[in-house]
């Protein structure tokens, strides 16, 4: 197989306002953590929640968009690729940690995806990336994605 493939989507709640800033050059860089919750009920029947931080990456337009209208708690969509950092820390120990730099964003709603935030259903994603909606259970499908449809052109 020729190739490889890095992409990363999320859904996750802020788990602080964005700490954006501008480099010498006006780049905008915008930094945050998300959390992703996997829900799971044990042998015992208890219910579980394993919790996962995640530490997303934006940067130019995206991360104005952020800076703007990202907030601690709200629920966003995040489209990406991973990426390994390593640097010395203040006392000469080698670290290394994995970022999640995004390509694509979109605000879901407020905390845990309430949707009370006025910036709710706007999506934001760099020009090149356009904002993908995420489907919900509850959307209807398409005709022309129903079964025994035969509308599509496809030669095969």
């Amino acid at each position: 197989m020729a190739g490889s493939v890095n992409k990363v989507i999320l859904i996750g709640n802020l788990g602080s306002d964005p700490e954006v800033r501008y480099l010498e050059s006006g780049s905008a860089v915008a930094k945050f953590s998300i959390a992703t919750t996997e829900s799971y009920t044990n042998k015992s029947g208890e219910r579980v929640d394993n919790t996962e931080w995640h530490r997303i990456e934006l940067w130019e337009g995206l991360a104005k968009v952020a800076e703007k209208y990202l907030k601690k708690g709200n629920q966003v969509y995040i489209e990406g690729r991973i990426r390994t950092d390593n640097w010395t820390d203040k006392d000469g120990q080698q670290k290394s940690g994995v970022t999640i730099r995004a390509n694509s964003m979109t605000l879901l709603g407020g905390p845990a995806g309430g949707g009370s935030n006025e910036n709710s259903n706007h999506g934001y994603a760099q020009q090149q990336a356009p904002a993908r909606q995420v489907p919900r259970a509850s959307d209807p499908v398409p005709p022309s994605m129903a079964a025994g449809s035969d509308d599509d052109d496809l030669p095969f």
